[in-house]
């Protein structure tokens, strides 16, 4: 009792200080929920996103997007391989353990390891050097200018914490494991983790030690996934949620007309498109035996033609996408608008190509998607397979959620199959090597799921990561990413607008890579 009520103080303590006067609940909904509490099992952006307010990077990003410090207070570079990072002192994990930089050791080694889904935040550092409980050097295996900015996904653990628990390495969600961390969360962030049920419900409630000065007035935050479209919907008419997310587009001047509710929207930076498998001398779904037609650059241009994107934009999108040409959105550093032109709809040329490629009657193709992680993703992927039925390609969707759809893209078991990207750092770099470089161990092209490989793109990227040059990196940007483009490498589709919906007495901040951070919210 005292304990509670020493926490309800200083709860109330913060609030006066920040002038937030009104404690709130924060009532959220999401068509999916997070897969896991564990910040290394998963590279998914809304669970990264939720579990940002728990667990803090180095470096984060401001109401601005723009760069400042989280748990480093300052970095500099000492030489072209290393930067000094300064941590913050006095921040305290959930648990009351003193946060230092043993726990930034270890959370590298963590992420590191074979089970952990986030490595490509870690992939270019060498090492991390301890020069005092507050200070480390962060050796990187060449010169890398983007560091910082990368650093911004990059979530720190609690060493002490982790061990304990039997936590010290994340659980693979490849194979369907799970560790005390799985449930469990011990951060430095604004909010803890007071209790969670996969599916049904996270709740979070508001850390009074967090080192920050709040910008919120929240007490306590209930998350709810609910998949269902109208349900969502209801849920925010009726009052259950104050926020929620995706509205569905279908629904948005509908919302818009309540006075008692607003929709935010605006472009983001994630890029969705069709991924191939180039690698399998024969595909897992598929009527060819004995080959892979995905091989063969003129199949991906016939199926690539054969998209009628701005049907999907105008009928599926409401008009909410930008169709994309590239793999990177306007505002990704290495994007380029003279390479993000799509080539043109033609189911005659789709035909024609596949004759050329020894298919004149076409043949039977596995598509796999998820329907509640990207916005109308299952109605796309039911579009793209009958736009590819014109052709001959006789499609078989396969749409499931994500927590059952995305165990089985990462372990490669998929022919064609849908994926959303934006560039952790917001640097083209990133793209490159997480999704066009052959893969390798350590983390290179760990979510290349098609394994496309061309030795050119794979030679140009490592040579992005150590040019300094801003004028000669973009260079070689533009090279990179014009071989990616005319290898027709997987097929965009396009930038998703973000679509929330929120009472009108709920003040957050929509940020581009489309997270929530719940210290920016405030309920009068």
């Amino acid at each position: 009792m005292i304990n509670r009520l020493f926490r309800l103080s200083a709860m109330a303590l913060a609030f006066a200080a920040s002038g937030l006067t009104q404690a709130a609940t924060f009532r959220m909904a999401n068509q999916g929920d997070a897969t896991s509490m564990d910040p290394h099992s998963l590279q998914e952006s809304f669970q990264l996103s939720f579990l940002g307010n728990v667990y803090e990077p180095l470096t984060t990003r401001n109401r601005k997007f723009e760069l400042e410090p989280a748990l480093a207070t300052a970095w500099r570079s000492v030489n072209p391989t290393t930067w000094r990072f300064e941590l913050r002192k006095g921040v305290k994990f959930h648990d009351g353990s003193p946060f230092t930089a043993d726990d930034v050791i270890f959370s590298l080694e963590r992420t590191r390891s074979e089970s952990s889904d986030t490595k490509l935040y870690v992939a270019q550092i060498k090492e991390i050097r301890k020069v005092d409980s507050h200070t480390i050097d962060v050796v990187t295996n060449t010169p890398f200018p983007i560091l910082p900015d990368l650093l911004t996904g990059w979530l720190i653990m609690s060493k002490s914490w982790s061990e304990k628990n039997g936590a010290a390495q994340p659980t693979d969600v490849r194979k369907g494991k799970e560790n005390f961390a799985t449930l469990n969360a011990n951060g430095t962030g604004p909010f803890s983790v007071k209790s969670r049920q996969p599916g049904v419900k996270t709740v979070l409630v508001v850390n009074p030690a967090w080192w920050g000065k709040p910008e919120h007035n929240l007490t306590e935050v209930v998350f709810t996934p609910i998949g269902n479209d109208a349900t969502r919907m209801s849920a925010l008419v009726s009052g259950e949620v104050d926020m929620m997310e995706p509205v569905p587009l279908q629904d948005a001047e509908r919302l818009k007309a309540n006075p008692a509710l607003r929709v935010l929207q605006a472009s983001e930076l994630r890029t969705v498109y069709i991924g191939l498998d180039q690698f399998r001398d024969e595909l897992l779904h598929s009527s060819v035996k004995g080959k892979n037609p995905l091989k063969d650059k003129r199949v991906r241009q016939a199926l690539y033609q054969a998209i009628d994107i701005e049907t999907i934009r105008a009928k599926i999108m409401r008009g909410a996408a930008q169709p994309s040409g590239m793999l990177l959105a306007p505002g990704i550093r290495g994007y380029e608008g003279g390479l993000d032109k799509r080539l043109p709809f033609s189911p005659e040329a789709g035909r024609q190509l596949l004759t050329q490629a020894g298919y004149p009657e076409g043949f039977e193709l596995g598509l796999q998607c998820p329907n509640d992680r990207y916005v109308n993703d299952a109605e796309i992927c039911q579009a793209v397979a009958a736009m590819w039925a014109k052709i001959g390609i006789k499609t078989t969707l396969t749409a499931e959620t994500k927590t059952l759809y995305f165990p089985k893209a990462l372990k490669r078991e998929v022919t064609a199959y849908m994926l959303g990207w934006q560039p952790a750092g917001n640097d083209g770099h990133n793209a490159l090597w997480a999704l066009f470089n052959t893969p390798q161990p350590g983390g290179q092209g760990q979510f290349n799921l098609g394994r496309y490989s061309n030795p050119k793109v794979d030679e140009l990227t490592q040579q992005i990561a150590v040019e300094l040059d801003p004028p000669k990196r973009a260079a070689l940007m533009h090279d990179a990413w014009k071989l990616v483009v005319d290898d027709v490498a997987v097929l965009p589709l396009h930038n998703q607008q973000l679509s929330w919906g929120a009472k009108r007495n709920v003040q957050l901040v929509q940020q581009p890579d489309n997270s929530n951070p719940l210290r920016f919210v405030t309920v009068n």
